[in-house]
């Protein structure tokens, strides 16, 4: 299609920057439009019937299919109603450190390859590892988001507590509430089933220390060998934090490592709210997701650990066509971010955080985490003035659980109505609410971090969601009625 480079690279100019100019003025506008943009199958079957072409496409074509058929579908996260999901919205700020960074495309495995940015991403790990309360002998590395973050520690508590003949015989302990890519991660390096015990919570959904001392013991006296505990700051159904200290003396009368998933809540400790996760520097290693409650784009998590010796002997390699680079790396005195993870190649996932904060501050940024605690309490309260509404855990961190229970329907009838509130809001298109278990009953639950998002706005989510709990129970109670008869 081109007959020479320059003409291609102008069209592409062209095309990028009428590009951000639109997708600025999307964002600016978006939550004027619905929490979803809905897509047809006729839309689908256009995707699907496009193919890959042998001949290259004008550029104006594919760009304008990219923006009208491809990525323009789904749930908009980014609005300030949509409270479905932790991984939430995007600072504009972020948006534009990204943007930057995948434009000059460095390599960020390496410090040779990355030396300012290496530099940047280390000062910033080191400050979030002095949030936490770790010691000096601290470090982190950036990675896709909690899921290999928790892997990662996963890796490192093993190869840390466990020697390699004995791998067979370990044993991990997480809680009934624990996030799903814990176990996945045990899984994936090699822990069976069998040998994740899954602890049982108390009513403030946190993890039983003495069923955990009681599962530790039971199994040492098995002749197995019990190496890692995975807390909880944060829990995704409801912003519960685990015991954190209590579970750190467990750990240390047992030599296990304690690692805590704070994929969510761990922003919490820049916060005037940080007094909630006392005990979390005990922990030999620490989850923290960016793209949740630090408002990055995807993908940016990271895993903070209480000595980088933890995660060189798990990760460090020293190959000889990396000799030059790793020369390069001791000269500035900075560990190579690939050895302190899986990944090799890598990209500048941390420098858009590092951006933001340079804009925001850590003050700024606190305010806007902090109003995330404001708006599950005026959920909760207006819950609470509502008539056939109950809340079945109250505001913690952004968190908020509850369900409409109307007279006159059965609990299989009640955990179908919650669901059909749901659909009918996302339906809607007002807002994002969709439902969990919690005690075996279906409910709803508020996950409200966007910062923009007004008081008045969360009273209104509430109020419409009653309003449709009402209209369902009126008609399902006409077809328990007729179906009587």
């Amino acid at each position: 299609m081109y007959t020479r480079k320059n003409d291609m690279e102008q069209d592409v100019e062209r095309a990028a920057v009428r590009f951000v100019c639109d997708l600025f003025e999307r964002n600016r506008r978006l939550s004027e439009g619905p929490v979803i943009d809905q897509v047809d199958e006729e839309v689908l079957r256009e995707v699907e019937a496009m193919g890959i072409p042998a001949e290259g496409r004008p550029l104006e074509d594919v760009v304008l299919d990219m923006e009208h058929d491809v990525i323009g579908y789904g749930y908009n996260c980014d609005h300030a109603r949509f409270m479905g999901m932790v991984p939430g919205p995007t600072s504009a700020v972020s948006w534009l450190g990204d943007m930057i960074a995948s434009g000059y495309n460095r390599h960020a495995g390496g410090v040779a390859n990355y030396p300012a940015g290496c530099r940047a991403e280390q000062v910033l790990l080191r400050w979030l590892c002095n949030q936490a309360g770790f010691p000096q002998t601290a470090t982190g590395v950036f990675t896709s988001g909690g899921s290999m973050a928790n892997m990662t520690a996963s890796i490192a508590a093993r190869d840390a507590r466990l020697p390699q003949d004995r791998w067979g015989d370990g044993v991990a302990y997480i809680s009934e509430q624990t996030h799903s890519s814990a176990a996945k991660g045990l899984h994936m390096i090699g822990v069976p089933d069998a040998r994740i015990r899954k602890i049982p919570v108390d009513e403030g959904m946190r993890m039983r220390v003495d069923e955990l001392e009681r599962a530790i013991t039971a199994d040492e006296q098995a002749g197995l060998r019990p190496f890692l505990v995975i807390a909880t700051a944060g829990t995704t159904n409801t912003g519960a934090v685990d015991p954190l200290r209590e579970i750190a003396g467990i750990c240390d009368a047992h030599d296990l490592w304690m690692h805590v998933d704070g994929a969510f809540g761990a922003s919490v400790l820049l916060t005037r709210y940080r007094d909630m996760l006392d005990g979390i520097e005990l922990a030999d290693s620490l989850t923290w997701d960016a793209h949740k409650w630090l408002f990055q784009t995807y993908s940016c998590g990271m895993v903070l650990v209480r000595d980088a010796h933890d995660l060189l002997r798990s990760f460090a390699t020293h190959p000889e066509y990396l000799k030059d680079l790793e020369e390069s790396a001791a000269e500035d005195a900075l560990i190579n971010p690939w050895e302190l993870s899986p990944e090799l190649t890598r990209p500048a996932r941390g420098i858009k955080l590092w951006f933001t904060l340079q804009v925001m501050g850590s003050e700024g940024m606190a305010r806007s985490i902090e109003h995330g605690f404001d708006l599950a309490r005026w959920a909760e309260d207006e819950l609470r003035r509502t008539p056939g509404a109950e809340v079945v855990t109250p505001a913690q961190m952004a968190m908020c659980t509850f369900r409409f229970c109307p007279d006159g329907l059965d609990a299989a009838a009640l955990d179908e109505l919650n669901q059909r509130v749901s659909q009918r809001m996302l339906a809607s298109g007002y807002a994002g609410i969709f439902t969990t278990e919690i005690g075996g009953k279906k409910v709803l639950r508020i996950c409200a971090i966007h910062p923009r998002t007004s008081e008045g706005e969360m009273r209104e989510v509430v109020r419409r969601l009653a309003a449709l709990a009402d209209e369902e129970a009126a008609v399902m109670r006409g077809v328990q009625v007729g179906t009587s008869r």
